[in-house]
């Protein structure tokens, strides 16, 4: 058979930490024991499995490409269901398996399946792809990513007819081919064009007689405001999903090595979920952590020497260009006084109807030499007679990814870390991590156009465009008119038109550094960085309540004395929300000076001052606050002490209920508040664990935690439905990932709890068993040398050949 138990000789070879080539020869010899069929060329192509509390996956193999093929069917393992569905999304077949009617998860939204299709038919090339990878790839990253294909492969071949009741005898389960891969990296790069996907398919030329496309008009008013609000909906700016990253240094932990915090704040469900896996080949590899889906290395995680996690960062990722259009030609735009012809790409999609028959059907996306044209009407970018706006994402065509994560996982010290990152490969985050040595670094080596402030303002667009990039939608537009408006080349970047790694901001400390997805202005109070770094990085502005309540609690922590894991883990669990504190003291004070009118306002006020301003379970008022909060913090002038950016962390707080208009607001903020826990079915001081609950799993688990405007660390939330029902708060996306990493002699000492689970199968014991532990409390230590993992195995070792 290709998969048996590994007999229990073997396994402790196996699972040993066979560094030495005397290690490696006794695992051969014991692998030439084996039953017939399974010789040594065999044993190259052999990965075992191991499977410990919670289902997490320990996998073994020779070398790297065999490792990834393990990868793969352990993921497949859990996943399968989940995986096929992300297929028809990469191959733009959403529509033809599942009709035009349906939906799909793009990036971080949900749109039509037509619309996915169509967008990834116009993005990706294939071809392109291929040879980019073929050119640019390293050898290790080029096996591992064909091994991984094998796996899912095999999973496939020995399941048929198997699998969970969600894809089981579906025709739409389909093999894994290598440029699906490449395809799945390419999306998960260029988040900042799939966020702005519906607005790429949206965009058609106008259509007018010759003599209106000639006559000039009254261009569009760019409204801020719309524009900030549909982007803050599509998750271009400020998305909901985020992360919070302590590392400790020498300077202050108890024992002096680096103890690291990684708390990502990501989905629950979907492709972009977080697996549990442990990697080793024995004398070249042995990480440990976790990765969202079909990767073949670890995202977040450690090794024996250093641990690492990612925020996501403030950098932009894309710029548009505003393009003055040829005179009734709405389809040619300017570039230095000649015409250019946009390019139509026309997108063929098979559509299935309701009766299960199959059409073709034809979308066309308009191309330009920076990238797509887009519409967003909403916000006045609109595709007139005079004007069009095309987008330019600088990770279209980063599949530096596996080389950095890989390169990562090697790494010896934050220094090595910093080495391997600094190959651009990672798209869209902030890397925070401590070491052995007891180092802890912050760095925002992610991929950003090189704009600096100086071509900002030489190829500033329309004046009502230019303002887009100094309001809080914050996008950045440049004059597409002037040749010399391109993004910077520098020479010391490994990828064109985007800033070297010298150019962006690394800090390196004895003492803390933070993120929790403000700008790397904030790493340190006492931390400085060079002032030519690009705007495009990030600018000072607190925009996250995390931020502050970071560096508040990491001052707390340091008063009470040295750094401890178990101090760091009772503090991200202690829930405690920051802005109450700045809140709660002059409302409180103003309900017992001048209570309001409304009978709802002054109940809530009484439940309000009995609660302990955070989200556990047991905490009541909570819940209230938030209905409270979620309409007093959209009320202009709302703040008795502004914000002010040379005092990010105690300021803006207080309220202005001096201002007669200000109170009014916010007296009936409350009582409407009052009204909604109601009219919801709940008492106005329900605790947390009878309102907010878990979105998986049957019956739903309470869910301790807040949400983004309420300052707690511990963030939860609803992607795609973030309101009370009912049901109450049904939360699918948060704290996933947590984890805490320190160094002993041996190496790491980690606890780590993945928030839901290692499943997406619902029939699986592994799909909410964590989440358990998270209502609990819980932190599992994970087992991470050879011995450890050996006693924690839960059930048969697995051993598995690739074809």
């Amino acid at each position: 058979m290709e998969i048996r138990p590994v007999r229990k000789n073997l396994a402790r070879i196996a699972l040993s930490a066979p560094l030495s080539a005397l290690a490696m020869a006794t695992l051969l010899a014991a692998c030439a024991q084996t039953p017939p069929g399974h010789d040594a060329a065999s044993i190259a192509r052999s990965a075992t499995i191991t499977r410990t509390a919670h289902g997490v996956a320990h996998i073994v193999a020779p070398n790297l490409a065999t490792l990834a093929f393990g990868t793969a069917y352990a993921y497949a393992q859990d996943n399968i269901c989940m995986s096929a569905d992300h297929l028809l999304t990469v191959r733009g077949q959403r529509a033809r398996w599942l009709g035009s009617a349906g939906v799909g998860e793009l990036g971080r939204r949900r749109l039509p399946n037509e619309q996915i299709d169509t967008f990834v038919g116009a993005l990706v090339d294939d071809a392109a792809l291929l040879a980019r990878w073929e050119r640019n790839a390293s050898a290790d990253a080029k096996a591992m990513m064909l091994g991984y294909v094998d796996g899912y492969n095999h999973f496939l071949r020995l399941n048929a007819g198997r699998l969970p009741a969600a894809c089981n005898g579906q025709p739409w389960v389909q093999p894994l081919r290598a440029v699906d891969m490449l395809r799945s990296t390419e999306l998960a790069a260029a988040a900042g064009a799939a966020a702005l996907a519906q607005a790429v398919v949206s965009a058609r030329p106008p259509v007018a007689t010759p003599a209106a496309l000639v006559e000039p008009k009254a261009e569009p008013r760019i409204d801020l405001a719309a524009a900030e609000h549909l982007l803050r909906e599509w998750g271009v700016i400020d998305p909901p999903l985020g992360s919070n990253a302590w590392a400790f240094g020498r300077e202050t932990t108890a024992d002096g090595s680096g103890l690291l915090l990684g708390n990502p704040h990501f989905p629950w469900v979907g492709i972009n979920r977080f697996w549990q896996m442990h990697l080793t080949v024995p004398g070249q590899l042995d990480v440990m952590g976790a990765s969202g889906g079909w990767s073949p290395v670890v995202q977040i995680g450690f090794n024996r020497d250093v641990a690492w996690t990612h925020t996501v960062s403030t950098g932009k990722r894309f710029t548009l260009h505003e393009l003055t259009l040829v005179p009734g030609q709405p389809t040619s735009y300017v570039v230095d006084g000649q015409p250019v012809a946009m390019v139509p790409r026309p997108v063929k999609i098979a559509v299935r109807g309701a009766d299960g028959a199959l059409s073709e059907k034809t979308n066309t996306v308009w191309t330009t030499r920076f990238g797509p044209v887009l519409v967003l009407p909403q916000a006045g970018l609109a595709w007139t007679a005079q004007r069009a706006y095309a987008v330019q994402d600088a990770n279209v065509g980063n599949q530096r990814m596996f080389d950095t994560w890989l390169e990562m996982a090697k790494a010896r010290d934050v220094q090595g870390l910093r080495q391997a990152a600094s190959r651009l490969g990672l798209p869209w985050v902030n890397t925070i991590a401590a070491d052995r040595a007891g180092n802890a670094m912050y760095a925002d080596l992610s991929v950003v156009p090189d704009v600096d402030a100086a071509l900002l303002a030489r190829c500033a667009p329309s004046p009502q465009a230019a303002a887009l990039f100094r309001s809080p939608a914050g996008l950045v537009v440049l004059d597409g008119s002037k040749g010399d408006c391109q993004w910077r080349r520098d020479p010391a970047s490994p990828a064109p038109g985007v800033i070297a790694p010298s150019r962006l901001p690394v800090a390196i400390r004895g003492d803390w550094v933070q993120n929790a997805n403000d700008s790397y202005l904030h790493t340190h109070p006492q931390q400085t960085f060079d002032a030519s770094i690009s705007p495009l990085v990030g600018d000072a502005v607190v925009r996250r309540a995390r931020t502050r309540a970071s560096i508040a609690e990491i001052g707390e922590l340091l008063a009470a004395g040295k750094i401890t894991p178990q101090a760091v883990q009772q503090r991200l669990f202690d829930n405690r929300s920051f802005t109450a504190g700045v809140v709660l003291p002059d409302l409180l004070a103003a309900c017992e000076a001048t209570p309001p009118s409304q009978p709802e306002a002054r109940e809530a006020c009484t439940v309000l001052k009995a609660w302990d301003r955070r989200f556990d379970p047991g905490s009541r008022g909570a819940m209230l606050f938030r209905e409270f909060w979620s309409a007093g913090a959209a009320i202009p002038g709302v703040w008795r002490v502004p914000a002010d950016p040379a005092q990010p962390v105690t300021t803006p707080s207080g309220l202005k209920l001096a201002d007669a208009d200000v109170a009014g607001k916010l007296w009936a903020a409350l009582a409407a508040a009052a009204g909604k826990m109601r009219s919801a079915g709940f008492a106005l001081d329900a605790p947390v664990s009878a309102v907010q609950r878990s979105a998986l799993g049957e019956p739903a688990i309470p869910v301790h935690g807040g949400i983004e405007t309420e300052g707690v660390l511990n963030n939860v939330g609803n992607q795609f439905s973030p309101a009370l029902t009912p049901r109450g708060w049904l939360i699918d996306y948060g704290t996933s990932y947590v984890q805490t990493v320190r160094f002993d002699a041996r190496g790491p000492v980690a606890s780590a709890l993945l928030t839901y689970g290692q499943s997406s199968d619902p029939a699986s014991p592994h799909a909410t068993d964590q989440m358990r532990a998270f209502a609990d409390k819980r932190w599992p230590v994970l087992p991470f040398h050879a011995e450890d993992v050996a006693r924690a195995r839960v059930g048969e070792v697995l051993r598995i050949t690739r074809p």
